[in-house]
């Protein structure tokens, strides 16, 4: 088009130019200009008419690529007038993940994908896993799903995060919840993380359960926030209550009344957490006040039955040294805590007069963790938890989990990591007998 002006405008130019010319002669020319420009506008319609079927024609790699179905979350839209309502959003994240694990001694078979002290078989036969030493697992149940959702609102954004992965415990694949969460503001709401625990302490370990004297327990719980900012924070939360009960010599004076007694709970556990972050690290100085009981539902009046009172600290953190080292690391203690440890123990169990007691609990673990370039890491450490057995315990009690690995990782891109693991565990009872067991591990995770 610019072609065909640029004709008339210089056709224009030339009339003007001859001023002995007539006005006839003036006229003609102008009309022979615009019958030129009308010309060249329908040369350039038909050159378009002509192009548009052969991009119809295109090339399949040229072509644009159809788009699916739309996802859509109706009760994820933003609350009408919000400020930030384009900030509403669903997000899907999770990894696949496949374990191959060579196990040169025994574990329960429901636990033989991961590495639990506590399910390492000491008195055979009769504990399940005795046997021939060594066993080849293939294990997917580190798989996992999960999706968060972004809702704003006149009273803030509302956090929502559901979440699972494949762990069962009798040594197949379901459905194990992990996290049913909910929060707005200073609030939440679910299950998540207890506030006992310190979950960015935990090691980079590919073991599924790793340290057994950590403390770890994913809780339904009430939880309020009343401070964060400038790299502190303080929650509290109460928490849904368990008691895990031994009955020990009970049992063998009568058994029947031994059988008989579960736990029965009062009052839910109230927790505690303060925690500063910095650029070199984080430290969390967690707390735990908790009432545990016991009844006997099969007597006509309950009894017996009675309640004692639990008790906790935790002191845990993540430091950088030497550069991009970290040293992850906890120390916990108190009683009737062994419901919110990683592995092992009781909270309940006879003194020597067969009397309700809370059993003592130490848990730790110190982790090394090393880049050796920005595609290999590896993660050293070791972990325990211990029980003072009371008087009134069978020799076959629990009282000590200890637990180590290393390992040599490699990420090719940021969503993949494989590499192997060796890890090793013992467990020790009352008693003093104790077995180990140790493997060698290979994992590969795809996240997304």
């Amino acid at each position: 088009m610019k072609a065909c002006w640029w004709s008339a405008a210089f056709a224009l130019a030339v009339c003007g130019s001859a001023h002995a010319q007539s006005n006839a002669e003036l006229k003609a020319m102008l009309e022979q200009a615009l019958k030129t420009v009308q010309d060249l506008q329908a040369r350039v319609r038909a050159l378009e008419q002509e192009r548009a079927p052969a991009a119809a024609t295109a090339s399949p790699a040229s072509a644009p690529v159809p788009l699916g179905a739309p996802v859509v979350a109706p009760a994820t839209q933003a609350e009408p007038g919000t400020a930030d309502a384009a900030k509403a959003r669903v997000e899907v994240y999770g990894q696949a993940m496949i374990d191959a694990i060579q196990d040169f001694k025994r574990m329960d078979p429901g636990w033989s994908a991961t590495l639990r002290p506590s399910k390492i078989p000491v008195t055979c036969p009769g504990d399940p896993g005795c046997g021939k030493d060594g066993a080849t697992i293939f294990s997917v149940r580190q798989s996992s799903l999960g999706v968060r959702a972004f809702i704003p609102t006149a009273m803030g954004q509302i956090k929502t995060d559901l979440s699972f992965d494949l762990f069962a415990t009798d040594g197949g694949t379901q459905v194990h919840w992990l996290s049913a969460w909910a929060e707005l503001g200073k609030f939440g709401v679910g299950q998540t993380y207890s506030v006992f625990m310190d979950i960015d302490a935990f090691p980079n370990t590919v073991d599924y359960w790793g340290p057994s004297g950590m403390v770890f327990l994913r809780n339904p719980q009430l939880r309020v926030t009343p401070f964060s900012g400038d790299g502190m924070s303080l929650a509290f939360a109460l928490e849904a209550p368990g008691s895990a009960i031994d009955t020990g010599k009970l049992s063998q004076v009568d058994p029947a009344l031994g059988a008989g007694i579960t736990a029965r709970n009062h009052l839910p556990d109230a927790t505690v957490a303060l925690r500063l972050d910095r650029d070199w690290g984080h430290v969390q100085a967690a707390g735990i006040l908790r009432e545990v009981g016991f009844h006997n539902p099969t007597s006509a009046d309950g009894n017996p039955s009675g309640r004692r009172t639990g008790y906790g600290l935790n002191v845990s953190g993540a430091v950088k040294v030497f550069g991009n080292d970290k040293v992850s690391w906890q120390l916990a203690a108190g009683r009737a805590i062994a419901s919110y440890m990683n592995d092992g123990g009781v909270d309940l169990a006879p003194d020597p007069n067969l009397r309700a007691e809370t059993v003592p609990s130490l848990g730790w673990f110190v982790y090394w963790g090393h880049p050796w370039s920005e595609q290999w890491s590896s993660s050293l450490g070791y972990s325990e938890h211990r029980q003072d057995n009371s008087g009134g315990q069978l020799g076959t009690a629990f009282r000590k989990g200890a637990y180590s690995s290393a390992n040599l990782l490699f990420s090719p891109t940021k969503n993949l990591t494989t590499g192997a693991e060796f890890v090793w565990g013992q467990l020790t009872l009352k008693d003093g007998s104790s077995a180990v067991d140790y493997r060698l591990q290979f994992s590969t995770k795809v996240t997304f």
